[in-house]
């Protein structure tokens, strides 16, 4: 297994993180994603990493008309500083080293995000965990993965999602969806095809920074991932 990638931003969902449990954490899928990432590490690939928290809470979602969605993206943006904290306790169990940084300021819990810190972390062959999304409501993880990949320099933003690729509909619900090897920034926009909300796809697009989008729930997915031996799409 020889790495395509030198630097990559693995996006996780959160929802992925509870297996069948469909909500909270799952230890075994925990232990399963930390031991893929200490992996793929060893193999000399400097790794960023953001976890969702829909596991947890969804702010847009779960808003609801009691509650201003301000308030929602906050909490939301604390379920990912939740899954973060987990995912760095279960790395560090094996012996791999990893840092939580918040774009929310919490530094009784974790690092508040700052670029140089956490490039110079991501150079000394830590994990880098980047969680509370940007710091601020209205945008989602998918737009704080993005800005982060950005400045961190990566050379892809991985998503693992619950699909293996880009499809014109969802392909759990409609037989006749196309799939996509490869598709082109501008034509996913133009589509409005379901692949990260149009902030974080106007973003990579502009810095050039490619997406590629696979199944989270392959055995080995995120080592064969990137590795480039799992069946996924490409946008750029």
């Amino acid at each position: 297994m020889e790495p395509i990638y030198k630097r990559i931003l693995l996006k996780l969902s959160g929802e992925g993180l509870a297996g069948e449990n469909k909500t909270g954490i799952n230890p075994s899928v925990v232990a399963r994603l930390a031991a893929e990432i200490s992996e793929i590490r060893q193999l000399g690939v400097q790794v960023c990493l953001v976890i969702g928290g829909g596991n947890f809470f969804r702010g847009a979602k779960n808003a609801g008309a009691m509650m201003d969605r301000s308030v929602a993206d906050q909490i939301g943006m604390l379920a990912t500083v939740m899954n973060a904290l987990t995912m760095k306790s279960a790395l560090n169990s094996l012996n791999c080293p990893a840092t939580v940084y918040s774009g929310l300021s919490i530094p009784q819990v974790c690092d508040t995000y700052s670029f140089r810190n956490a490039l110079r972390s991501l150079e000394n062959g830590e994990v880098v965990i980047f969680a509370g999304g940007t710091g601020s409501p209205y945008f989602t993880t998918d737009t704080g993965a993005a800005l982060r990949a950005t400045e961190m320099h990566c050379d892809v933003l991985m998503k693992a999602t619950q699909v293996d690729g880009v499809y014109s509909a969802d392909p759990r619900h409609n037989a006749d969806a196309k799939r996509y090897d490869s598709i082109s920034y501008a034509e996913v926009l133009e589509k409005h095809l379901d692949v990260m909300d149009m902030t974080a796809l106007a973003m990579l697009r502009d810095t050039g920074i490619p997406t590629m989008i696979f199944a989270q729930a392959e055995d080995k997915a995120l080592l064969k991932a990137v590795c480039g031996k799992v069946r996924h799409t490409i946008v750029k």
